[in-house]
Protein backbone atom coordinates (compact mmCIF):
# COMPACT_ATOMS: atom_id res chain seq x y z
CA UNK A 1 0.00 0.00 0.00
CA UNK A 2 1.15 3.67 -0.66
CA UNK A 3 2.01 5.67 2.71
CA UNK A 4 3.79 8.91 3.90
CA UNK A 5 6.22 7.67 5.97
CA UNK A 6 8.26 9.05 8.71
CA UNK A 7 12.10 7.81 7.63
CA UNK A 8 13.98 9.89 9.94
CA UNK A 9 13.56 13.64 10.13
CA UNK A 10 12.15 13.67 6.88
CA UNK A 11 8.40 12.33 5.23
CA UNK A 12 8.32 10.24 1.86
CA UNK A 13 5.65 8.46 -0.40
CA UNK A 14 6.80 5.01 -0.25
CA UNK A 15 4.84 1.62 -0.69
CA UNK A 16 4.89 -0.48 2.29
CA UNK A 17 3.37 -3.92 3.26
CA UNK A 18 -0.46 -4.45 3.27
CA UNK A 19 -1.50 -4.78 6.86
CA UNK A 20 -2.72 -8.53 8.06
CA UNK A 21 -4.63 -8.65 10.59
CA UNK A 22 -4.09 -10.51 14.12
CA UNK A 23 -7.20 -11.66 16.45
CA UNK A 24 -9.50 -8.82 17.15
CA UNK A 25 -7.95 -7.04 14.44
CA UNK A 26 -10.10 -5.13 11.46
CA UNK A 27 -8.37 -3.79 8.24
CA UNK A 28 -9.95 -0.40 7.56
CA UNK A 29 -9.29 1.57 4.40
CA UNK A 30 -8.75 5.17 5.09
CA UNK A 31 -11.24 8.07 4.09
CA UNK A 32 -9.44 10.89 5.63
CA UNK A 33 -7.35 11.87 8.44
CA UNK A 34 -6.07 15.14 10.19
CA UNK A 35 -2.81 16.73 10.68
CA UNK A 36 -2.57 16.89 14.66
CA UNK A 37 -0.02 19.39 16.08
CA UNK A 38 1.69 16.36 17.91
CA UNK A 39 2.57 15.29 14.35
CA UNK A 40 4.26 18.33 13.22
CA UNK A 41 6.31 18.33 16.46
CA UNK A 42 7.46 14.45 16.20
CA UNK A 43 8.71 14.70 12.45
CA UNK A 44 11.75 16.59 14.00
CA UNK A 45 11.36 15.74 17.74
CA UNK A 46 10.13 12.19 18.45
CA UNK A 47 13.07 11.11 19.83
CA UNK A 48 12.59 13.48 22.50
CA UNK A 49 9.26 12.75 22.66
CA UNK A 50 9.75 8.96 23.18
CA UNK A 51 12.44 9.92 25.60
CA UNK A 52 10.02 11.87 27.93
CA UNK A 53 7.89 9.45 27.49
CA UNK A 54 9.95 6.64 29.08
CA UNK A 55 10.28 9.25 31.96
CA UNK A 56 6.67 9.49 32.32
CA UNK A 57 6.20 6.02 32.42
CA UNK A 58 5.59 4.84 29.56
CA UNK A 59 7.28 1.73 28.29
CA UNK A 60 8.62 2.75 25.42
CA UNK A 61 7.41 0.93 22.44
CA UNK A 62 8.58 3.21 19.44
CA UNK A 63 11.64 2.55 17.80
CA UNK A 64 12.70 6.58 16.97
CA UNK A 65 14.85 5.46 14.20
CA UNK A 66 12.85 2.95 12.16
CA UNK A 67 9.95 4.24 10.10
CA UNK A 68 6.65 5.35 11.40
CA UNK A 69 3.00 6.23 9.45
CA UNK A 70 1.91 9.09 11.51
CA UNK A 71 -1.84 9.69 11.59
CA UNK A 72 -4.32 9.38 14.41
CA UNK A 73 -7.40 11.82 13.44
CA UNK A 74 -9.20 9.69 11.11
CA UNK A 75 -12.17 7.94 9.63
CA UNK A 76 -12.16 4.71 7.62
CA UNK A 77 -14.35 2.02 6.18
CA UNK A 78 -13.91 -1.82 7.09
CA UNK A 79 -12.57 -4.23 4.72
CA UNK A 80 -12.10 -6.89 6.25
CA UNK A 81 -11.97 -8.79 9.89
CA UNK A 82 -9.55 -11.08 11.43
CA UNK A 83 -9.40 -13.67 13.63
CA UNK A 84 -11.18 -13.94 17.47
CA UNK A 85 -13.93 -10.83 15.95
CA UNK A 86 -17.41 -10.46 15.94
CA UNK A 87 -18.36 -8.60 12.86
CA UNK A 88 -20.87 -6.45 14.34
CA UNK A 89 -20.03 -4.55 12.12
CA UNK A 90 -20.27 -5.74 7.83
CA UNK A 91 -17.64 -4.18 5.50
CA UNK A 92 -18.41 -0.99 4.26
CA UNK A 93 -19.28 0.46 7.40
CA UNK A 94 -17.33 3.72 8.40
CA UNK A 95 -16.08 3.96 11.26
CA UNK A 96 -14.01 6.32 13.97
CA UNK A 97 -11.84 5.05 16.62
CA UNK A 98 -9.71 5.62 19.41
CA UNK A 99 -6.21 5.53 18.14
CA UNK A 100 -4.83 2.80 20.29
CA UNK A 101 -3.81 -1.15 19.83
CA UNK A 102 -4.33 -3.31 22.56
CA UNK A 103 -0.99 -5.50 22.77
CA UNK A 104 0.97 -8.49 24.62
CA UNK A 105 3.48 -6.08 25.46
CA UNK A 106 1.08 -3.02 25.88
CA UNK A 107 -1.64 -0.32 24.48
CA UNK A 108 0.39 1.26 20.85
CA UNK A 109 -0.56 4.26 19.39
CA UNK A 110 -1.94 3.89 16.01
CA UNK A 111 -0.18 6.62 14.36
CA UNK A 112 2.71 6.24 16.77
CA UNK A 113 3.95 3.21 16.18
CA UNK A 114 6.92 1.33 13.98
CA UNK A 115 4.28 -1.73 13.68
CA UNK A 116 1.05 0.15 13.30
CA UNK A 117 0.58 2.62 10.58
CA UNK A 118 -2.26 5.55 10.91
CA UNK A 119 -3.80 7.21 8.75
CA UNK A 120 -1.29 8.78 6.29
CA UNK A 121 -1.96 5.45 4.73
CA UNK A 122 -3.96 3.71 2.50
CA UNK A 123 -5.02 0.96 4.73
CA UNK A 124 -4.87 0.48 8.88
CA UNK A 125 -5.33 -2.14 11.54
CA UNK A 126 -7.87 -1.13 14.39
CA UNK A 127 -8.99 -2.49 17.46
CA UNK A 128 -12.63 -4.35 16.51
CA UNK A 129 -13.84 -3.50 20.58
CA UNK A 130 -12.91 0.74 19.94
CA UNK A 131 -14.70 0.65 16.54
CA UNK A 132 -17.95 3.36 16.70
CA UNK A 133 -20.09 3.59 13.65
CA UNK A 134 -20.15 7.28 12.13
CA UNK A 135 -23.77 8.42 11.60
CA UNK A 136 -25.11 8.19 8.16
CA UNK A 137 -25.35 12.34 8.44
CA UNK A 138 -21.79 12.73 8.97
CA UNK A 139 -18.65 13.97 5.83
CA UNK A 140 -15.76 11.40 6.15
CA UNK A 141 -14.14 14.80 7.41
CA UNK A 142 -16.57 15.93 9.91
CA UNK A 143 -15.97 12.02 11.40
CA UNK A 144 -12.46 12.69 11.23
CA UNK A 145 -12.40 15.44 13.74
CA UNK A 146 -13.88 13.32 16.53
CA UNK A 147 -10.45 13.02 17.68
CA UNK A 148 -9.32 15.89 17.87
CA UNK A 149 -12.11 17.67 19.32
CA UNK A 150 -12.25 14.70 21.75
CA UNK A 151 -9.19 16.46 23.30
CA UNK A 152 -11.04 19.68 23.79
CA UNK A 153 -13.72 17.47 25.34
CA UNK A 154 -11.45 16.06 27.92
CA UNK A 155 -10.39 19.38 29.16
CA UNK A 156 -13.46 20.68 29.20
CA UNK A 157 -14.62 17.72 31.52
CA UNK A 158 -11.96 18.02 33.70
CA UNK A 159 -12.68 21.70 34.67
CA UNK A 160 -14.38 23.06 36.85
CA UNK A 161 -16.11 25.16 34.08
CA UNK A 162 -19.72 25.58 34.87
CA UNK A 163 -22.84 28.66 35.26
CA UNK A 164 -20.55 30.45 37.81
CA UNK A 165 -17.13 30.73 35.99
CA UNK A 166 -15.68 33.36 33.00
CA UNK A 167 -13.76 31.04 30.92
CA UNK A 168 -10.48 32.34 28.92
CA UNK A 169 -9.27 30.49 26.11
CA UNK A 170 -5.65 30.95 25.40
CA UNK A 171 -4.82 29.94 21.88
CA UNK A 172 -6.95 29.43 19.30
CA UNK A 173 -4.92 26.84 17.45
CA UNK A 174 -7.02 23.12 16.92
CA UNK A 175 -6.45 22.37 20.94
CA UNK A 176 -8.18 25.87 21.90
CA UNK A 177 -11.20 25.62 19.38
CA UNK A 178 -12.13 22.02 20.50
CA UNK A 179 -12.05 23.73 24.34
CA UNK A 180 -14.15 26.59 23.02
CA UNK A 181 -16.65 24.04 21.15
CA UNK A 182 -16.72 22.19 24.38
CA UNK A 183 -17.96 24.95 26.35
CA UNK A 184 -20.19 26.40 24.25
CA UNK A 185 -21.78 22.39 23.43
CA UNK A 186 -22.75 23.00 27.24
CA UNK A 187 -24.04 26.20 26.45
CA UNK A 188 -21.21 27.87 28.97
CA UNK A 189 -19.87 31.38 28.86
CA UNK A 190 -18.94 33.97 28.76
CA UNK A 191 -15.86 32.10 26.79
CA UNK A 192 -13.27 35.07 26.07
CA UNK A 193 -10.23 33.53 23.63
CA UNK A 194 -7.29 34.80 23.08
CA UNK A 195 -4.59 34.62 20.13
CA UNK A 196 -2.36 36.67 18.05
CA UNK A 197 -3.68 35.14 14.77
CA UNK A 198 -6.57 37.32 13.12
CA UNK A 199 -6.93 33.77 11.20
CA UNK A 200 -7.91 31.75 14.14
CA UNK A 201 -9.32 34.99 15.86
CA UNK A 202 -11.94 34.70 12.87
CA UNK A 203 -12.63 30.83 13.82
CA UNK A 204 -12.63 31.57 17.23
CA UNK A 205 -15.77 33.51 16.45
CA UNK A 206 -17.26 30.90 14.59
CA UNK A 207 -17.14 28.49 17.15
CA UNK A 208 -19.09 30.45 19.28
CA UNK A 209 -16.62 32.43 21.66
CA UNK A 210 -18.69 35.76 23.11
CA UNK A 211 -15.27 37.14 23.23
CA UNK A 212 -12.49 37.51 20.78
CA UNK A 213 -9.51 39.14 21.92
CA UNK A 214 -5.85 40.17 19.91
CA UNK A 215 -3.29 39.87 22.85
CA UNK A 216 -0.98 42.41 21.26
CA UNK A 217 -3.45 45.22 21.29
CA UNK A 218 -5.63 44.40 24.47
CA UNK A 219 -4.75 42.63 27.54
CA UNK A 220 -7.45 39.37 27.79
CA UNK A 221 -6.89 39.76 31.95
CA UNK A 222 -8.35 42.95 31.53
CA UNK A 223 -12.28 42.28 32.10
CA UNK A 224 -12.47 40.19 35.21
CA UNK A 225 -13.63 42.29 37.23
CA UNK A 226 -16.57 43.49 34.63
CA UNK A 227 -17.51 39.96 34.34
CA UNK A 228 -17.92 39.83 38.26
CA UNK A 229 -14.42 37.81 39.21
CA UNK A 230 -12.95 39.27 42.50
CA UNK A 231 -9.21 39.92 41.00
CA UNK A 232 -7.37 40.09 44.44
CA UNK A 233 -8.03 37.59 47.81
CA UNK A 234 -8.95 40.96 49.48
CA UNK A 235 -12.15 41.30 46.93
CA UNK A 236 -13.12 37.96 47.58
CA UNK A 237 -12.88 37.88 51.08
CA UNK A 238 -15.19 40.81 51.35
CA UNK A 239 -17.26 39.53 49.31
CA UNK A 240 -17.44 36.01 51.42
CA UNK A 241 -17.80 38.39 54.55
CA UNK A 242 -21.58 39.56 52.64
CA UNK A 243 -22.22 36.14 51.66
CA UNK A 244 -21.00 36.35 48.01
CA UNK A 245 -18.91 33.98 46.56
CA UNK A 246 -18.50 35.83 42.71
CA UNK A 247 -17.56 34.15 39.87
CA UNK A 248 -14.50 32.39 39.29
CA UNK A 249 -11.77 32.33 36.39
CA UNK A 250 -10.96 29.39 34.23
CA UNK A 251 -8.46 29.53 32.43
CA UNK A 252 -7.09 27.05 29.55
CA UNK A 253 -3.72 27.17 28.29
CA UNK A 254 -3.28 25.92 24.69
CA UNK A 255 -0.61 27.17 23.68
CA UNK A 256 2.56 24.75 24.81
CA UNK A 257 4.78 27.11 24.98
CA UNK A 258 7.73 28.09 27.63
CA UNK A 259 6.73 30.66 29.69
CA UNK A 260 2.71 30.97 29.17
CA UNK A 261 2.00 29.25 32.24
CA UNK A 262 4.18 31.59 34.30
CA UNK A 263 2.64 34.82 33.06
CA UNK A 264 -0.83 33.57 32.95
CA UNK A 265 0.02 32.48 37.09
CA UNK A 266 1.28 36.50 36.75
CA UNK A 267 -1.96 37.83 35.36
CA UNK A 268 -4.74 35.84 36.68
CA UNK A 269 -7.37 36.47 39.31
CA UNK A 270 -6.80 34.98 42.90
CA UNK A 271 -8.21 31.42 42.86
CA UNK A 272 -8.01 30.92 38.92
CA UNK A 273 -7.40 27.31 37.74
CA UNK A 274 -5.52 26.49 34.79
CA UNK A 275 -6.16 24.43 32.74
CA UNK A 276 -3.34 23.07 31.04
CA UNK A 277 -3.55 21.53 27.60
CA UNK A 278 -0.96 22.99 25.57
CA UNK A 279 2.19 19.83 24.94
CA UNK A 280 4.76 22.00 26.10
CA UNK A 281 8.06 19.73 25.34
CA UNK A 282 10.79 22.42 26.39
CA UNK A 283 11.87 22.98 30.45
CA UNK A 284 9.86 25.53 31.84
CA UNK A 285 9.91 27.79 35.09
CA UNK A 286 7.06 28.87 36.91
CA UNK A 287 7.02 30.94 41.04
CA UNK A 288 5.00 28.54 43.08
CA UNK A 289 5.15 31.15 45.46
CA UNK A 290 2.48 33.08 43.25
CA UNK A 291 0.59 29.91 42.84
CA UNK A 292 0.24 29.33 46.81
CA UNK A 293 -0.49 33.29 47.37
CA UNK A 294 -2.76 33.66 44.87
CA UNK A 295 -4.85 30.17 45.50
CA UNK A 296 -4.23 29.32 41.86
CA UNK A 297 -5.29 25.58 41.33
CA UNK A 298 -3.02 24.24 38.01
CA UNK A 299 -4.11 21.39 36.35
CA UNK A 300 -2.74 19.29 33.17
CA UNK A 301 -4.62 17.74 31.24
CA UNK A 302 -4.11 15.35 27.64
CA UNK A 303 -6.30 13.10 25.44
CA UNK A 304 -9.57 12.05 26.53
CA UNK A 305 -11.75 9.33 27.70
CA UNK A 306 -13.68 6.80 26.11
CA UNK A 307 -17.29 8.30 27.01
CA UNK A 308 -15.34 11.81 25.88
CA UNK A 309 -14.52 10.25 22.50
CA UNK A 310 -18.44 8.94 21.84
CA UNK A 311 -19.43 12.15 23.30
CA UNK A 312 -17.75 14.31 21.06
CA UNK A 313 -18.59 12.15 17.48
CA UNK A 314 -22.79 12.76 18.82
CA UNK A 315 -22.17 16.48 19.55
CA UNK A 316 -20.48 16.40 15.79
CA UNK A 317 -23.54 14.29 14.57
CA UNK A 318 -26.04 16.56 16.46
CA UNK A 319 -24.47 19.73 15.12
CA UNK A 320 -24.25 20.89 18.66
CA UNK A 321 -20.41 21.03 17.33
CA UNK A 322 -19.86 22.44 14.15
CA UNK A 323 -16.54 21.36 12.94
CA UNK A 324 -16.61 23.14 9.20
CA UNK A 325 -14.64 26.07 10.35
CA UNK A 326 -11.63 24.60 11.33
CA UNK A 327 -11.19 22.28 8.20
CA UNK A 328 -8.90 24.58 5.86
CA UNK A 329 -7.63 22.15 3.01
CA UNK A 330 -6.88 19.00 2.22
CA UNK A 331 -4.42 16.97 0.28
CA UNK A 332 -3.57 13.59 -1.09
CA UNK A 333 -0.67 11.66 0.34
CA UNK A 334 1.93 13.75 -1.78
CA UNK A 335 0.86 16.60 -0.71
CA UNK A 336 1.50 15.99 3.12
CA UNK A 337 5.09 16.85 3.26
CA UNK A 338 3.85 20.57 1.81
CA UNK A 339 0.62 20.13 4.54
CA UNK A 340 3.43 20.44 7.52
CA UNK A 341 5.18 23.60 6.09
CA UNK A 342 1.97 25.55 4.98
CA UNK A 343 0.71 24.76 9.13
CA UNK A 344 3.56 26.72 10.22
CA UNK A 345 1.47 29.58 9.56
CA UNK A 346 -1.09 29.80 11.62
CA UNK A 347 -2.67 32.66 9.22
CA UNK A 348 -2.74 30.36 6.48
CA UNK A 349 -4.19 26.99 7.66
CA UNK A 350 -5.75 25.80 10.77
CA UNK A 351 -6.63 21.96 10.48
CA UNK A 352 -5.38 19.95 7.06
CA UNK A 353 -7.13 16.92 6.43
CA UNK A 354 -5.16 14.12 4.18
CA UNK A 355 -6.70 12.16 1.90
CA UNK A 356 -5.36 8.97 1.12
CA UNK A 357 -7.19 7.14 -1.71
CA UNK A 358 -6.73 10.39 -3.66
CA UNK A 359 -3.90 11.40 -6.30
CA UNK A 360 -2.36 14.31 -7.60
Amino acid sequence: MKAVVRRGPALVVDTIADPVPSAGQVVVRTLCCGICGSDLHAVHGLDAMVELGKRSGEPGLIDPAADIVFGHEFCAEILDHGPGTDRRLKPGTRVVSLPVMPTASGMETVGYSNRFPGGFAETMLLAEPLLIEVPGGLSDAQAAMTEPFAVGEHAVAESDAGPDTVNLVVGCGPVGLAVIAALKARGLGPVIASDFSPARRRIAEAFGADVVIDPARENPHARWASYGVPVSRAERSVLAMSGQAGKRAIVFECVGVPGVIQSLVEAVPNGTQILVAGVCMQSDTIEPFLCINKAIELKFVLGYTPDEFAATLRHIADARIDVAPAITGTVPLDGVAGAFAALADPDQHCKILVTPQESH
